[in-house]
């Protein structure tokens, strides 16, 4: 864990450009995000958001038939997955120093921002994240896929940090405002759901070496976006 990487006044940017983004989501697609991975395959808007800025909605925030129960601005669980590259605000956030840097002392020779997520998990509906390794649902050949974990608000055991989650092996990591976590691919990780009366925003970058083999079989693709690294190349 790495303490004030982001400023306090980058956090509240980033925050507030998600906000404008979701004011302006239409909101016509009732996908509900999830880290099963057999649902996410059966879900089109996934395998389709690698090049997008895409909305995933809470669980909760939907009713059976798929009617919306709670206010827009806290009916989303995420948003993803390539804010990094078609948002300037969430462009700078990804590549401004020290990442670059960083990213090279953890091993990346040929660095490439592969998705980004911003995690909302609103204050009372936040839902849980199953402990899960990010190299299972972005492989390559070697395993190359690194986290990159932004609280662009204070994480704590009450609002669902990371991991938090009823596995002896596992223990709860509370992190402040502008603090990164650095995820390796294959390292367990999760969050319980957010039941408390404060949110916790929290966004992340996941990057690969460029030389390795990334399946065709993955689910996120990115047909018509090339992958880039710090530079504009």
């Amino acid at each position: 864990m790495l303490d004030n990487l982001r400023s306090a006044a980058a956090c509240d940017e980033l925050m507030g450009r998600a906000a404008d983004l979701v004011d302006s989501y239409d909101g016509h697609h009732r996908s509900v995000f999830t880290t099963d991975e057999q649902a996410r395959h059966a879900d089109d808007k996934f395998l389709e958001s690698g090049g997008t800025i895409d909305f995933f909605w809470e669980a909760e925030a939907l009713d059976d038939e798929g009617q919306v129960v709670v206010d827009k601005r806290v009916a989303f669980n995420k948003m993803g997955h390539a804010a990094h590259d078609l948002d300037p605000v969430f462009d700078r956030f990804s590549r401004q120093d020290p990442l670059p840097e960083l990213v090279a002392d953890l091993g990346l020779r040929n660095p490439r921002l592969l998705q980004s997520m911003l995690i909302l998990e609103h204050a009372g509906i936040g839902g849980e994240v199953v402990s899960h390794q990010d190299a299972t649902f972005l492989s390559t050949d070697p395993i190359t896929v690194i986290g990159l974990w932004f609280a662009l608000e204070d994480a704590t055991i009450e609002n669902g940090c990371l991991p938090a989650l009823d596995d002896p092996t596992l223990v709860p990591l509370e992190v402040s405002k502008g603090a990164c976590v650095v995820l390796h691919g294959l390292l367990p990780h999760g969050s319980h759901p957010n039941r408390s009366s404060r949110s916790r925003q929290a966004y992340s970058v996941h990057l690969i070496d460029g030389s390795a083999e990334y399946p065709a079989d993955n689910w996120l693709q990115r047909p018509d976006l090339p992958l880039r690294g710090f530079r504009s190349n």
